[in-house]
């Protein structure tokens, strides 16, 4: 019972908007004052379970993606998948999708990516006529490709709290990302129809003023960026901190020598970046660990699934529920937050109703993703709209045609196909 309200107290917290970090200390402070837990004991547990070189990727990565933001990386990319637009007036925006899930794919962050591609992208979209709506929702659902479409730090994170195989779980991830992709491109292919003031693609009569050398260079070195890192880690070359690594220095080699847009200014710009982002991650994991420890603890998984199964007997029901929480979870929280909480919370439950650890990874990262874009919380839809210059009242209808076409249906089959999820790590032999 002291769990189930501490849990609650967890959600009050965070809806009247308390600080993600401070609201797990409020909740950990009400079990240990109620459960007569030591609190030197539960610091000690928080500091040793940080103590993983697997956590060594996420500032990595998170500098990584600092880097390709700076250093033109992520512009050079665009402008490589834009040659693919030859008239088609969706064409722009299923780069905008692909652009996105390729960023995600170095940077491992849909805040970084939706900033990124949507500052990119956003002039050239409403210069064909899209809607700062329309434009406002895609970036906000593609940008949460991101943490799906690998290396993701969500899975890096869920690997990390349930020790689980980080390569399984980017494996598990993929092919929901690509069914997100595709839906989403048919989504917006809707849209763009519809839509009469729209016209065929054409280059932007206005673009970036660069000089003449820097406007000359391919986008062959930032296209072969994620290839060449998921290639390495695959194929057994690197490791996963290892790959974060090789980001970050094949990120700097080309935007210093290469696209010659990184100087120490812009180097040091990147350092405090990833250092304040990966700083707010590690105060968010040291706090969620000792909560984490204290559900445990209190059996709080064994009483969420008898109270599930009190409600239904059904094991589709049960999954439906367990779904909707962490749809809501993911509406409350970032979505590291809420992978860090959900992870070990709830995989005891799902394994209870026969659900595998690498499929729960991936039926996790759909709802996480898809609670981050929903209304009313939904903090990756607001900054989308930022981005684009969008009013929220005018990205609604797109949402939720994104969210009722794309985001349930990919759902639907992650949760009830098991082998969507499995079928790379089987053939990986991770299964």
């Amino acid at each position: 019972m002291t769990s189930l309200i501490a849990l609650l107290i967890l959600i009050l917290a965070m809806a009247v908007g308390i600080p993600i970090p401070l609201s797990f200390f409020l909740c950990a402070a009400f079990i240990c004052t109620i459960g007569g837990f030591n609190p030197l004991m539960l610091f000690s547990y928080g500091f040793n379970n940080q103590n993983s070189i697997l956590l060594l990727t996420i500032p990595l990565f998170v500098l990584a993606g600092a880097i390709i933001d700076k250093g033109g990386i992520g512009e050079k990319l665009v402008q490589g998948l834009m040659k693919l637009c030859k008239g088609s007036k969706a064409a722009l925006g299923t780069v905008t999708i692909i652009s996105s899930a390729m960023f995600g794919a170095v940077s491992g962050s849909a805040t970084a990516t939706l900033s990124c591609i949507g500052s990119i992208m956003t002039p050239r979209l409403k210069e064909q006529g899209y809607k700062p709506g329309l434009i406002g929702a895609m970036l906000a659902s593609s940008g949460v490709l991101g943490i799906m479409i690998p290396p993701s730090i969500l899975m890096i994170l869920y690997a990390w709290g349930t020790g689980t195989s980080v390569l399984a779980c980017f494996l598990a991830t993929i092919i929901p990302g690509v069914i997100l992709i595709t839906l989403f491109s048919i989504v917006n292919a809707y849209f763009v129809k519809k839509d009469p003031d729209m016209v065929n693609f054409q280059p932007l009569k206005k673009e970036i003023k660069e000089s003449g050398e820097r406007k000359q260079r391919s986008a062959v070195p930032a296209v072969m960026m994620p290839i060449l890192l998921l290639g390495s880690i695959y194929g057994g070359v690197l490791t996963a901190t290892e790959g974060a690594a090789f980001s970050v220095i094949y990120s700097l080699i080309i935007g210093i020598f290469y696209y010659h847009r990184i100087d120490s200014i812009s180097f040091k710009a990147a350092l405090v970046q990833a250092g304040e982002t990966s700083g707010v991650i590690m105060v968010m994991l040291f706090s969620v660990g000792i909560l984490s420890r204290m559900f445990m603890t209190e059996n709080l998984p064994d009483l969420i699934l008898n109270f599930l199964t009190s409600l239904s007997s059904n094991r589709a029901i049960i999954l439906i529920m367990i779904n909707l929480f962490m749809l809501v979870i993911g509406m409350l929280m970032d979505d590291c937050s809420g992978t860090v909480l959900s992870a070990p919370l709830l995989l005891p439950v799902v394994m209870a109703l026969g659900m595998t650890p690498i499929q729960f990874a991936a039926v996790l990262s759909v709802n996480i993703g898809m609670g981050n874009v929903t209304p009313p919380c939904a903090p990756l839809l607001y900054l989308g709209g930022r981005v684009a210059g969008a009013d929220v009242k005018e990205m609604l209808k797109p949402t939720f045609s994104l969210i009722l076409f794309a985001w349930i249906p990919t759902l639907i089959l992650t949760t009830f196909v098991p082998d969507l999820s499995l079928l790379l790590p089987r053939l990986m032999g991770y299964v």
